[in-house]
């Protein structure tokens, strides 16, 4: 006998302890995977009674959480209806710890959602209370073991119909000193209907979807990736900043010539200053960009101001690439902003002069920063 109660101990504890084990999906958060029950049915004596002359009625809640496909815990409280001439409407309640074990997903292949249908194994203890007369109750322990046979309701699964039989043991009553023992005289069978309804949990489900298992060395191989994608946003960070640096010292330098320059085109005639114009390209192109357009234009409408007035372009480039290749780019620069001042703005084209320099050394200690056109006033007719 002992032998038999250490078994039903042994399933509990088994129960509680098997999610360590079952690792085919993560439970994800503690408050995941959470469900309501709520059953109703009757409890009839084995022995001593008439089977069905016995039977009385049950109702209760459960409140359990699904660990894995497989294990589930909850806590099942039942009151027993009394059917005697006693004044209480209720004559005893038994609230349980109970351990599930779902069979189809322990021994099928767990898709990642429920079946329709399912057969789990109950196991649990339970404390049973007795309403007698205030100090009269008595208090007792109980085992339970049966199968609830669950049918998974609607597209999203949230509803449980189960049929849920089970024989229950009162382990202690009319035992001397309340030894623990099994006695077919103080057994029932129990048979009620739930049901269950599922939370939702975080993955927006109302059961425990499969998630994707990574091994170590992949999540290494993505730690990595992810380190080395930072070290390249910090790169960027840095050439970012060194480029705002570049182009506040372009600007302070421009600002220092458009202050100090003064023209004289001839001995007799003077041309109101035009500020030196600078244009700059990207490396290796010799295409104006939107954002230089406009230092374009100023240099035509002083050309239409000042119908005397002629214009030098200076095309420079930095220092990457051949010597021949620079002063293609650089003469290419040039051209391309007398073309621009020929065809968009009608300047004469004998108004123009276009050079190029070939590798500039304005900016030598910023060698990048010869990527450009320099637009000077030279003469008057």
């Amino acid at each position: 006998m002992k032998k038999i109660i250490l078994l039903s101990v042994f399933a509990l504890v088994g129960t509680l302890t098997m999610t360590a084990q079952t690792t085919a999906v993560p439970s994800g958060s503690f408050f995941d995977n959470w469900y309501l029950g709520s059953n109703m049915g009757a409890v009839m004596k084995l022995k001593n009674a008439g089977f069905f002359k016995s039977a009385r009625p049950i109702f209760g809640l459960t409140v359990g959480k699904q660990w894995t496909p497989v294990m589930a815990t909850e806590v099942q409280g039942l009151a027993y209806i009394n059917t005697t001439n006693s004044s209480t409407a209720i004559d005893a309640t038994d609230v349980s710890l109970i351990g599930k074990m779902n069979l189809m997903n322990l021994f099928g292949e767990y898709t990642g959602e429920p079946s329709f249908f399912e057969i789990e194994t109950v196991t649990g203890l339970g404390w049973l209370h007795h309403y007698v007369s205030g100090a009269s109750d008595t208090n007792d322990l109980t085992a339970r073991t049966g199968l609830s046979l669950n049918f998974n309701l609607g597209e999203s699964k949230a509803w449980t119909l189960s049929i849920k039989p089970a024989m229950v043991y009162n382990l202690t009553g009319n035992y001397p000193a309340k030894k623990l023992g099994f006695d077919i005289n103080r057994a029932n069978m129990e048979i009620l209907v739930g049901f269950t309804y599922h939370l939702p949990n975080s993955y927006g489900e109302h059961y425990m979807p499969l998630l994707p298992v990574i091994d170590p060395l992949s999540m290494d191989a993505i730690n990595a990736d992810i380190n080395a994608l930072r070290l390249v946003v910090a790169e960027r960070d840095a050439e970012l900043v060194s480029a705002a640096q570049n182009i506040e010292s372009l600007q302070k330098q421009l600002a220092d010539c458009q202050e100090n320059q003064e023209v004289v085109v001839s001995e007799s005639v003077t041309i109101a200053p035009m500020p030196e114009t600078i244009i700059t390209f990207r490396q290796g192109s010799a295409v104006v960009e939107n954002l230089q357009l406009p230092d374009v234009e100023r240099v035509a409408g002083y050309l239409k101001d000042n119908p005397s007035a002629k214009i030098l372009i200076t095309g420079y480039a930095s220092p990457e690439g051949s010597l021949e290749f620079n002063q293609q780019l650089s003469q290419k620069r040039a051209d391309t902003v007398k073309s621009i001042l020929m065809q968009q703005y009608n300047i004469s084209a004998d108004r123009i002069t276009a050079e190029g320099k070939g590798i500039g050394d304005i900016f030598p200690q910023q060698p990048d920063w010869n990527r450009l056109s320099i637009c000077i006033i030279n003469g008057a007719e």
